[in-house]
């Protein structure tokens, strides 16, 4: 069910951002801002794109709202037109109760995803059986990408036995481990190192605060088949949707030095940079109230969208966030593409 180029790319590791959702100030789509942003992903090097997820706004979904679809299928009319359909991994977010997660896996794969990614957000009376129940039915129709979303922002704990449950269900192919917590994170790479199906799934980062640190590390587990090592290979993140060029060079100078088996320390003070800027776009000092707003103000600052406006109105900027984001930019530049975005957002923009 997943084509062989995309499920080898997926295995090898690449850059998959979390598609913002861009808006007008009377909150329509914008929507030459919404095509504008798939084609500075694919022009930035991204190896793929996830929408429909946390970063979207998952009120995308709201029957007043309706965007769903529509947000969908304009990322994948810019892959199409872009020739990149073949080695571009296509990510659909999936979220709510089995009969709507089934409908938005049956919609995604007839667009052309190639994957879902499904939230267990909202999900929070369930027991894991009933979230395992509801996964197996979606992976009956699309191959899944798990997620572990972090509580402060509506996921929940989930435990070892789950992710080892999870891991089993044979039409799954990665996990996005994002629970902000070590812990959590390995309770996932232990149950998959020790399932079945372990040389079968991939491991995401989306442990925004601890992206390279995340990509460095090598994993030894000993399971009932012997020691497996497992690595987080990528990463599907909402802060690799802005400063995205910089984010593939960085990605691919933690590749390098995965290869070559020595981590220079320059990477080291990179990544501790990186989880600055996040803390800024993120808004952690807040419970992360901002990060949505806070990734869109970075987008908007570059030209890409009109504002950082989101759908729901509590959805803002918190006191003080614009300014430590005013901080970042000037503190470190050389983790922006400010210049790549300003030579080509017109074009994007088509204006």
């Amino acid at each position: 069910m997943i084509p062989q180029k995309i499920k080898q790319k997926l295995m090898d590791g690449t850059v998959i951002p979390a598609h913002p959702l861009a808006l007008n100030e009377d909150k329509t789509l914008d929507e030459n801002g919404q095509r504008a942003l798939t084609r500075y992903y694919i022009e930035a090097g991204a190896g793929g794109v996830a929408v429909g997820v946390h970063t979207t706004q998952f009120e995308i979904r709201d029957p007043e709202i309706n965007l769903y679809e529509r947000v969908l299928g304009l990322a994948m009319e810019e892959i199409e037109t872009a020739d990149v359909k073949h080695d571009f991994i296509k990510v659909a977010g999936l979220a709510g109760r089995t009969e709507q997660a089934v409908k938005e896996a049956e919609f995604a794969a007839g667009k052309g995803y190639d994957l879902g990614l499904l939230s267990m957000g909202g999900l929070n009376d369930w027991s894991e059986e009933e979230l395992l129940d509801r996964a197996r039915k979606v992976a009956d129709i699309i191959p899944l990408f798990g997620f572990y979303l972090q509580p402060a922002v509506g996921g929940r704990r989930l435990s070892y036995d789950f992710w080892k449950a999870f891991a089993e269900i044979p039409n799954v192919h990665a996990i996005k481990i994002a629970p902000f917590d070590r812990y959590c994170t390995l309770d996932v790479v232990r149950a998959v190192a020790a399932s079945t199906r372990n040389d079968q799934i991939a491991l995401y980062t989306g442990n925004d605060d601890n992206i390279v640190a995340d990509l460095l590390t090598n994993y030894k587990v000993q399971t009932d088949q012997g020691v497996v090592e497992k690595q987080i290979v990528g990463g599907l993140l909402g802060h690799w949707s802005v400063w995205t060029k910089k984010a593939v060079d960085l990605f691919e100078q933690v590749q390098q030095d995965r290869e070559q088996g020595h981590i220079s320390s320059e990477l080291l003070i990179a990544g501790q940079e990186v989880t600055d800027a996040n803390a800024a776009f993120f808004d952690s000092a807040n419970q992360f109230k901002g990060s949505i707003a806070g990734i869109n103000e970075v987008l908007r600052r570059q030209g890409l969208l009109k504002g950082n406006w989101c759908l729901m109105d509590h959805e803002t900027l918190s006191p003080g966030q614009s300014e430590e984001i005013d901080r970042i930019f000037s503190q470190y530049p050389h983790l922006s593409d400010n210049e790549f975005v300003r030579a080509n957002v017109n074009r994007w923009r088509q204006e």
